[in-house]
């Protein structure tokens, strides 16, 4: 018996973008509304609580894999671009983050972003000025989710594979190394973490299936000696160099 929740595929990567991107601001428009009522320790926990139940409810929908995951036997297709050629598809997910970055530092730079660093260091001066904090941390909430869904459509389709994992916790966490390695606040940090990370499982993980060992030290100086993490450490060398 066919799943009233099943949904015709397509392979057009011009359509599955915008309907990851749509469906994960939906998604995040929903966990914001109530996770951003809370602040700390507490927001972390209340995400995360979000992204299990997310983890859960796709193991426990058979349709598309469930707990085994899904299969992509095609690469999804771009107009004009084979992107069955390794580096063709690497220019289209480089695009795509030149472009990410691009938009980030626009809206850094906008009065968004100004009302966002003001509501990151006082809210209550914010709202002095008539500008409700929660607004503007709920679509800076959503931005951030519908880029990271586009980035989880490039990343499904380099797998050619959409495990359940992707939705637990410990991709969130894996996410926040990102973060913190390359530099909190910083435009090019999460790059640079990121790149980080790759590296050192790269160098490190033929050599021990335990490599996250030596990512923790290296993790724990950061957080020690340069929480400014590695951007913030090359910006400090060059300011005092």
């Amino acid at each position: 018996m066919t799943s009233p929740f099943e949904l015709n595929g397509t392979t057009q990567m011009l359509i599955l973008w915008p309907v990851a991107i749509i469906s994960s601001g939906l998604v995040a428009l929903i966990i914001g509304f109530f996770s951003l009522r809370t602040s700390g320790v507490y927001f972390i926990m209340i995400t995360l609580a979000f992204a299990q139940m997310l983890y859960y409810f796709s193991i426990s929908w058979p349709a598309y894999g469930g707990e085994d995951g899904l299969s992509i036997y095609v690469r999804s297709q771009f107009p004009g671009v084979n992107t069955l050629i390794p580096i063709n598809f690497f220019l289209i997910c480089f695009g795509a983050l030149v472009a990410g970055i691009a938009l980030v530092a626009v809206l850094k730079n906008s009065r968004f972003g100004a009302a966002l660093q003001a509501a990151r260091q006082n809210m209550d001066r914010l709202s002095t000025v008539g500008i409700k904090p929660f607004n503007i941390q709920l679509t800076a909430f959503v931005i951030s989710a519908m880029i990271t869904g586009f980035a989880g459509a490039l990343f499904a389709d380099l797998n050619r594979f959409v495990s359940p994992s992707m939705l637990s916790w410990h991709t969130s966490g894996e996410i926040m190394i990102f973060i913190i390695l390359g530099g909190v606040g910083r435009l090019f940090g999460p790059v640079a973490g990121a790149a980080m990370f790759i590296l050192f499982e790269f160098l490190f993980g033929g050599l021990t299936e335990h490599w996250m060992f030596f990512l923790g030290l290296v993790l724990l100086a950061v957080v020690l000696f340069a929480r400014g993490g590695l951007i913030g450490f090359i910006a400090g060398k060059e300011r005092h160099g």
